[in-house]
This record gives C-alpha cells, structure tokens and sequence, in this order.
C-alpha cells in the first residue's frame, strides 16, 4: 500500500527514534529532580528540545510550553487567554473551516459566555484581512486562525491578520499543525502571539505537542498540580517525546527548503497525472497558497463512499483523522461552497518525506482506474 495521509500522521523519522530510545531506560530520570544526575540528565534534554525547537520558530526557548499535542495546546491557548483577560472582553474570532480542536473549543467558552464569529472562507478556501477586519469589535479578545488546512492545504495570510490584531492590541493565535516543518515560519518579528504544533505531523512521537505563547501573554493554567512549564502546564514532562520533538524539528529545519520543493513536485505530478487521466475531476482550494505536499481532488458522477473503500492500494483520506469517523461529508468543503455529493467524493492526498517518484506514479494509475471502474458500473 501508497502511504499518502502525511497530514493525518508521519512515522517517527530513524534518527527521531534514535534520540529517543536512551531515555526510556538509560536516561530515564526525571528533569523535575534536582538533586541527582539522572535528572540532570533528563533536564538537560529537555532544555536542548526546548532549543531546538525555538530555533526552528524564531522564538525564545522560555516561550515554549510543552504539552501532549497540538489539541492540549489550543485549548491551553484559547481557554487560558479568555479565563486570564476576559474582563477585556469576550469576543472571539475564527473561521468556519478551522480543526475540530479550534471549533470544539470555541463551543465550550460560548457556554461559559464567549461571543464566537466565525468568519465563512471564499470558494478557494482562503480568508482575507477585510473578512477578518469587518468581524472586529470593541470587546474582540482574540482571533484565531490556523496557518495552512489540514484538508485542502490552503495557507491563510497569516502574518497581514496577525498586523491587523496587533495593531488594536488583539491576542492572535495560530493553528500551526500542519505548516511547521512544512513552510519557513519565523516569529522573530513578535506579531503571532500564540502557536500550537504537535510531533506526531512532523516526524516525531505521537502525545507530545508544544504552544508558543509570548512572553507578554497572560493564560490561565487549564492544568494544575506542580506548576511546571513556568506555570502554564503542570504534569510531569514526557521526556523521550520531547526528545523526539526536538529532534524532529532539528531535523525539519535542515530539510525545509528541499523537501518542500521536491515535495510539491511530487504534489503536482500526482495532481496533474490524475486530472489528465481523469475527466470531470477538479482540485478543491486555492492552488497558488498551499502546502507543499497536499492537494485535494474531487471526482464527479462518483459514489464518494464507494471510492475512498475501492481504493485500495492507497492510503488517503477523505478529511480529518479526527472525524473520519463521521459519516457526514467534510464540513470544510461544505464550508466552502461544495455539494454534499462532491464532498464526499473528494480525497485528500497527503505527501511526506519518504514519498517516491513510483509511489507516485502508481498512485495516478490506481486512482485513474478506480475511478473509471466505478463510472463504468454506475
């Protein structure tokens, strides 16, 4: 079987595992003990994560909390900013197509008051600075607004919406799930106030994550018991999965540049082999600001359901890993205008970094049969 759902999850890189092996037994101790060499030890690693992580972002490495992963780290942001400065304000700006861990949060704190625009993205999947502009008030809190979507790849104009909340003394958060290791990010410049990332997207361990959060952000402890994380995130550090994320974003920092390019080669071969293969096919969202290794394709006159089971020799998706176990058609592509039926009979595919050039090919030719099988019997 084509592995190519990179978007839902990567293998641990060779190198990440190595890294992490010693810490489960040799190195195991705790970087909360102070008083002996097995938490030095384990301190230290921590400390050279932390490092490494904060050179792949541009940010400082005290601004680094780490937690079990991307969906830990939105809600630490998006619950610990509005409990922390509500008294600012409780309106909360977001977009319809954001992950789950966004939009679920968002409905928690509209129970405990929150006022939430959600902003509706054009038929390309993108948002713009005036959408997000018309939406302010004088009690917006925070805008959240994730930098590329886990579906259809389209990357947002983060840093012209981050001027804009910074400028009206606004806190921005990203979802940055999907574009760390995967585009240049660099928050040396102070407008992204707040990002979350998890290691399982960027060849790290699954149950490790991080959240950036600024040195001038205020956020309420949405877990208690030790103060660890300067405070802003007790519990006991899960060592070799924070080895193995700091290793993962050294890594990714010395193979940007050439994995995106070899990877969005890849990204069009794939592409364009399956339009021209195809007919009545067409790529869901923006095909100018996007993620390197995605597209998502929608194919007419197909039962959506009957497809993604056909393909069997391939593995991709027809939306988030996180509510593939719906049965409702994408609610990011409803979002951005497309019919029950070709939301369901679209698919997402997603390239990593051990995709090849026969993958690829053999990808086309599987996709452009089944398709042609399924028409043939309908």
């Amino acid at each position: 079987m084509t592995y190519l759902d990179y978007n839902a999850t990567t293998p641990v890189d060779p190198a990440v595992l190595d890294a992490m092996l010693p810490f489960f037994r040799e190195h195991f101790g705790n970087p909360a003990s102070r008083t002996h060499v097995y938490g030095w030890q384990a301190a230290d690693a921590v400390a050279q994560a932390r490092d490494q992580l904060a050179r792949l972002l541009g940010v400082s490495e005290k601004e680094i909390v780490f937690t079990s992963g991307a969906t830990e780290s939105v809600n630490l942001a998006l619950k610990g900013a509005f409990e922390a400065r509500r008294s600012a304000g409780g309106h909360i700006i977001t977009v319809e197509t954001e992950h789950k861990a966004v939009l679920d949060t968002c409905d928690h704190l509209l129970r405990l008051g929150a006022d939430v625009t959600y902003i509706t993205p054009h038929a390309d999947g993108l948002i713009d600075p005036e959408q997000v502009e018309a939406a302010l008030r004088p009690d917006t809190l925070l805008i959240s607004v994730m930098v590329a979507n886990n579906e259809t790849g389209v990357v947002h104009p983060i840093n012209a919406l981050a001027q804009l909340a910074q400028e009206r003394g606004i806190l921005f958060h990203t979802d940055a799930t999907q574009a760390v290791g995967k585009l240049p990010l660099n928050l040396s410049d102070g407008l992204i106030d707040m990002l979350s990332l998890s290691g399982h997207k960027l060849y790290g361990p699954k149950g490790v994550g991080a959240l950036v959060a600024r040195k001038h952000v205020k956020l309420t402890a949405q877990q208690d018991g030790g103060r660890h994380e300067r405070g802003r995130r007790s519990g006991t550090l899960n060592v070799p999965g924070i080895v193995g994320l700091g290793k993962a974003a050294e890594l990714c920092q010395q193979q940007l540049m050439t994995e995106a390019l070899r990877q969005s080669a890849l990204r069009d071969r794939l592409e364009q082999g399956i339009l021209s293969r195809v007919p009545d096919a067409a790529v869901n969202g923006n095909t100018t600001h996007r993620l390197p290794n995605t597209t998502n394709i929608r194919f007419a006159h197909v039962d959506g359901e009957r497809l993604l089971d056909s393909l069997h020799e391939l593995a991709a998706s027809n939306g988030s890993a996180c509510t593939s176990a719906t049965t409702e058609p994408s609610y990011v592509l409803k979002a951005m205008g497309l019919s029950d039926e070709l939301a369901y009979a679209s698919v997402r595919f997603s390239l990593g970094r051990f995709t090849t050039d026969d993958e690829i090919d053999r990808a086309i030719q599987h996709v452009a049969d089944t398709v042609s099988q399924l028409r043939g019997h309908s």
